[in-house]
């Protein structure tokens, strides 16, 4: 059956976010990831995953100016030294809480960057990366995302992304398949969780269309549950997903899988 994490960023945000991992593991939540720590401590987060038994799954590396706008820096030409210090920073956080999965944002592409220039920086980038994480034992993952919530992301399509793992070449690099980008830029999701298989590390989820809770909207997520148990998926899950109306309310999803899973088992 699979194991669902939390994503604290966009759940339990009725409260603030340190306290957010308590309220995860009340609700039965054996993991958590989120987009960024870096407002805390790496101590602070350790001490939290610790008292409440949590498995830190995933986080994002450090992404330039978010508040600016900026959506990472991998493949923009020109901030190499500042991707090469963010890589840092995040391995010190990744350290701390035993994270074995970082994420590194593209970036949006600059006006009138030439796409080779771009694409040569990201490769760099990644496979500088993907070396110092490696010894760590951590993968490095990219996540295409969809072009409606993040217009002139660089990364957009799943074949796009495992084209670029083949390019770069790193055993630790791997794609984040979020089923919601995936269902709003392409569809046909089993086909493509099958087909992209071997490269895939992380995967999340979400209502589509609207980023409330998977058991609403257009996909229906028990069959892709499944499916990822028979294509021998052990990870997390990720629920990055909006809560339509206090997070906790809206887990009705998550209990009725977890009791049909157990009936069946």
């Amino acid at each position: 059956m699979p194991r669902f994490a939390a994503n604290l960023s966009m759940m339990y945000t009725e409260v603030p976010f340190l306290e957010r991992f308590a309220a995860a593991a009340r609700d039965g939540f054996e993991a958590v990831e989120y987009l960024f720590p870096y407002e805390h401590t790496p101590a602070e987060i350790a001490e939290r995953l610790s008292a409440h038994g949590l498995t830190q799954a995933l986080f994002n590396l450090p992404p330039g100016d978010w508040a600016a706008g900026e959506r990472g820096l991998a493949c923009l030409p020109g901030r190499e030294a500042e991707f090469a210090a963010s890589v840092d920073t995040a391995i010190a956080y990744a350290q701390a809480t035993g994270c074995q999965k970082l994420h590194a944002m593209a970036g949006l592409v600059p006006p009138g960057a030439g796409a080779a220039l771009l694409r040569r920086t990201y490769v760099a980038n990644l496979r500088l990366a993907a070396d110092k994480l490696a010894p760590l034992g951590i993968t490095l993952l990219v996540e295409p995302i969809n072009s409606r919530d993040m217009p002139g992301y660089y990364l957009n399509w799943q074949q796009q992304a495992h084209d670029l793992l083949d390019e770069v070449g790193a055993p630790n690099l791997k794609v984040q398949m979020d089923l919601y980008h995936c269902q709003i830029m392409e569809g046909d999701l089993t086909r493509r969780l099958e087909k992209h298989w071997a490269g895939v590390g992380h995967i999340q989820i979400a209502g589509v269309p609207d980023r409330h809770e998977p058991d609403g909207g257009e996909v229906h997520f028990p069959h892709l549950f499944d499916r990822l148990d028979q294509l021998g998926y052990t990870g997390f899950i990720g629920c990055e997903y909006r809560p339509k109306a206090g997070t906790s309310a809206g887990l009705g999803w998550l209990r009725r899988y977890q009791a049909s899973s157990k009936a069946h088992a």
